[in-house]
């Protein structure tokens, strides 16, 4: 049943869908959005906004002479919380359209994320009840939860004005620091030495509050991890390259000029350690796919039992807590993305035949129905961070390449459209485990899901064109791929 603590009843209708809540969350959004996208290509990894956007909120409503709602924080740190899945399916397939010569126009881009964000919130509502009532007890939905628990707690005055405090404390922190070290000059942004006897072996820092920020979130276990791969690249693989490569007369492929002998240990890192680091992360994703492929079947059967069970005990009730967006934007949501993907032109890539418009949107519509369902029931175990997103671009990569290669369609266009084919369903799994999670806040402290579900649209239908000029942006000033924009996943996609 329902959380016992002080919510609003089915029968009350306090604000919620109000213009403060969806202005503050717009903007919110945006700015997380754009944060996310440089953390993805910086670090290879994005963070949740839902949390630290519940705070900001219940703050930035004390300006507002009314009292304010917990549902109307709710409904604003969902709208707020759309951008992250669009950032993260988007970085992790453009950049490497930048990587093979291809600079995508902006509208694509927008147009791919959106149509991602529509295909993931409307597959997704479908299986509110199964997933988020029915299952309560066994999909714990922990950032869901967790974010529930810092509404309730926010709620208060000294609360929100404790935990809002310290947000802003780091925000002003962070950046006076970037300041200092990028306008001011006063700190070097890096430090490194030369270790002796290993040839061309390096230890070097990066002083950045982003980078500061988001190894105080991932935590010891995953920041050792990091650590672990940067020691293996300069103190062992860089020195090794260099030792063998000493006594080569000639290039060593795939450099094709300079000798080992003449590069330094960063042009050593590009030309050879960072294609064995992507080669490792594809070792690394392909075995977590298959060895997840159980769990995922399993997910999905689970997903399709319950949908085939008592179908009209999960029907609308028409109480507000048990609302749901009406069964003609599910149906005609997936139908728009399909046949949009399908029939107009740029979306993919340029001229191309009717028939390969079809194979794309067939593997955007099997692919992306197919991969909600299993990522929405797999954050209710192990949270939105953990869920494998990589994993999910990549099998749909392999899917739809398959029939392209056995078709015979290999140019670099056909390469280019199966990619974004990838964009639009990793940001539809992702989109499916953020807004489960808001779900599951709502369904806590009592809000209304047709309206979380449209403060979702909302917020994705804003945060694509702050996306897409973010990662656009940063193409257009740095090379991805480069030490300053590794974009780790697009160069591995």
């Amino acid at each position: 049943m329902r959380d016992p603590m002080a919510t609003p009843s089915d029968a009350e209708s306090p604000a919620e869908f109000t213009l403060r809540a969806v202005l503050t969350g717009v903007v919110l959004g945006i700015v997380f959005g754009a944060a996310n996208a440089y953390l993805g290509l910086r670090v290879g990894m994005t963070v949740s906004a839902s949390i630290p956007a519940a705070v900001l909120t219940v703050a930035a409503f004390r300006a507002f002479p009314s009292k304010s709602t917990i549902l109307e924080a709710n409904l604003s740190q969902t709208v707020a919380s759309a951008s992250t899945a669009l950032a993260t399916g988007t970085i992790f397939t453009i950049p490497a359209l930048f990587l093979w010569g291809l600079t995508p126009p902006y509208f694509q881009v927008v147009a791919l994320a959106f149509l991602g964000a529509l295909l993931g919130l409307s597959a997704m509502i479908p299986l509110r009840r199964l997933l988020i009532v029915e299952a309560h007890d066994s999909l714990p939905y922990p950032e869901g939860t967790a974010c529930a628990e810092v509404l309730r707690a926010t709620s208060g005055t000294a609360e929100a004005a404790a935990s809002s405090a310290w947000i802003f404390r780091g925000m002003a922190v962070g950046a006076a620091l970037k300041l200092v070290i990028s306008l001011a000059h006063l700190v070097p942004g890096e430090l490194g030495f030369a270790l002796p006897v290993l040839p061309k072996a390096e230890l070097a820092l990066e002083i950045s509050p982003a980078l500061l920020g988001v190894g105080y979130i991932m935590g010891y276990r995953q920041g050792a991890v990091c650590l672990a791969g940067a020691l293996v690249s300069s103190v062992t693989l860089t020195p090794l390259i260099a030792w063998l490569g000493a006594g080569l007369d000639r290039p060593l492929y795939p450099e094709t000029q300079r000798l080992v002998s003449q590069m330094d240990a960063g042009e050593i890192w590009s030309r050879y350690v960072r294609y064995i680091g992507a080669g490792s992360v594809a070792a690394a994703g392909i075995l977590t796919v298959l060895r997840g492929l159980p769990t995922m079947a399993a997910a999905f059967l689970a997903v399709a039992r319950g949908m085939r069970g008592d179908a009209s005990a999960r029907m609308a009730t028409g109480e507000r807590t048990d609302r749901d967006l009406p069964a003609w934007f599910v149906f005609g949501g997936v139908a728009t993305v399909v046949l949009v993907a399908g029939l107009v032109p740029g979306v993919f890539s340029g001229e191309m035949a009717p028939v390969q418009r079809a194979v794309l949107a067939a593997g955007v519509g099997v692919f992306g129905v197919l991969f909600v369902a299993v990522a929405a029931r797999i954050v209710g175990i192990v949270g939105v961070s953990s869920q494998p997103t990589s994993g999910i671009a990549l099998v749909t990569l392999l899917g739809t390449a398959s029939v392209f290669a056995v078709a015979g369609w290999v140019d670099t266009g056909a390469r280019a459209a199966v990619l974004t084919v990838g964009t639009i369903v990793a940001i539809a799994a992702s989109k499916a485990g953020d807004i489960a999670q808001d779900l599951k806040t709502g369904w806590l402290v009592g809000a209304t899901p047709a309206r979380q579900q449209l403060g979702q649209l909302v917020g994705a239908a804003c945060a694509c064109w702050a996306i897409a000029a973010t990662v656009l942006l940063l193409g257009s000033a740095y090379q991805f791929g480069s030490k300053d924009v590794p974009a780790p996943q697009a160069t591995l996609m």
